[in-house]
Formats: C-alpha cells, structure tokens, sequence
C-alpha cells in the first residue's frame, strides 16, 4: 500500500515526484490539499483543523466527496502527525511526505522527529520537499543518487549502531554514529545508488542538500 501524504509548506513540482509510484491513497493535511491541487492529485482523505487550508480548497473536497476528518485547533498532535497515523491506519508500506519543510523552525524540527518516529516503521518513509529527498532507515535502504550529489547521513533518536555505507565516496562498515554529530554530514554519491544499512537505531538520509 503506497500512501502520499501531502502537507503545506514547501514549493514542491510535479517533477520531484516522477519517479515515484503512484499513490493507492492520497492523504491531505490541512492546507496541502492545496499543494495536492497544484501538483494534479486526487485527495481520497483531507484531515486536520482546517485552519490553513484555502476557502477554493475546502470548497473543492466537498464538492468531490473526499472524506473530511475535522479536528479542534486545540489538540495534542499536529495536522502532519494526524496525516501520518491515518496513513499507518490504512496499513501503508510504503509513505512518501511531501511538503512539511517550510515556515516555521520548530515546525520544521518536530517533523524531522515525527516522520523518523517508531511508531510509522512498519512502513517505509520518504520525504520530498523540492529537489531534497530525505529517507528513513531502519535495516536497510537503497536509496537513488546521482554521481557527485551530496549525501547527508544523520543518526535520529540515539546512537546508531552496525552502520554501513556503500555507494558513497567516504564509505563505513560497522560504524557507530551518535546522535548530536556531524560526523555523516556532506558524503558524496559515487553512481545511481547508495545503500545505507543500519543494525540498530534510525538514520535519516538526506539527498541533494544545497
């Protein structure tokens, strides 16, 4: 089960997300049903306070019959985190986040720690803000590159243990990397393809930082 799901905040182009598979499920939080619009998808699920989301957009899924889940603004999780669960409810295997990336810092920090949260590893997670592709990995990944790109590898959560890079021009095998270093920053693609493993913990691989 491939499950997009599309929040604000971030100039994203249809072109960042053509390689991708098309979406069993497409799930809007808040205002990325507005994004969603822009880059040509169909929202099956549009949740959140719905207090970002513009009048033409709301106006929109009523009017095509996506399901509305309304939230109170006074709640304990963000429209993103509901977004995320819904699509952990719906049995993904696969997620891939556009948008999130923009505004505000905190904003922006909290969803770094949401999407590499434990409680969405049954299912792989991408994110895709512009040209800038970040993976979550647990176990093994092989991520796409392209020659020279720049890599960026950083442990989520704790110490990340039993890493091993291959595909890169600064390679590890069995490294330990802790979290709160930078040790991983600025690696650079070799060929078409990286493959990031992880024996125990949470790396977050970021692609094509500028």
């Amino acid at each position: 089960m491939i499950v997009y799901v599309v929040a604000g905040g971030a100039n994203v182009e249809s072109e960042a997300l053509a390689d991708f598979a098309p979406a069993d499920l497409t799930i809007a939080a808040d205002s990325g049903a507005d994004l969603a619009e822009r880059l040509g998808l169909t929202v099956d699920i549009l949740i959140g306070d719905l207090d970002s989301i513009s009048e033409a957009g709301h106006e929109r899924a009523n009017t095509m019959g996506t399901e509305i889940r309304a939230y109170p603004r006074a709640k304990d999780a963000t429209d993103l985190e509901l977004a995320m669960d819904a699509a952990i409810e719906a049995r993904a295997t696969e997620i891939l986040v556009i948008g999130g990336s923009g505004g505000r810092l905190d904003h922006h920090l909290a969803n770094v720690g949401l999407l590499a949260s434990r409680k969405y590893a049954a299912a792989n997670v991408t994110w895709a803000t512009g040209p800038v592709r970040a993976y979550i990995v647990r176990g093994t990944r092989h991520v796409p590159t392209v020659p020279g790109q720049i890599v960026s590898i950083i442990p989520t959560g704790g110490t990340a243990r039993g890493v091993h890079l291959r595909g890169l021009r600064w390679p590890l095998a069995g490294a330990k990397m802790r979290a709160g270093t930078t040790r991983g920053l600025s690696n650079e693609a070799k060929g078409a393809e990286a493959a990031i493993t992880v024996s125990d913990g949470t790396l977050l691989v970021v692609v094509g930082a500028e």
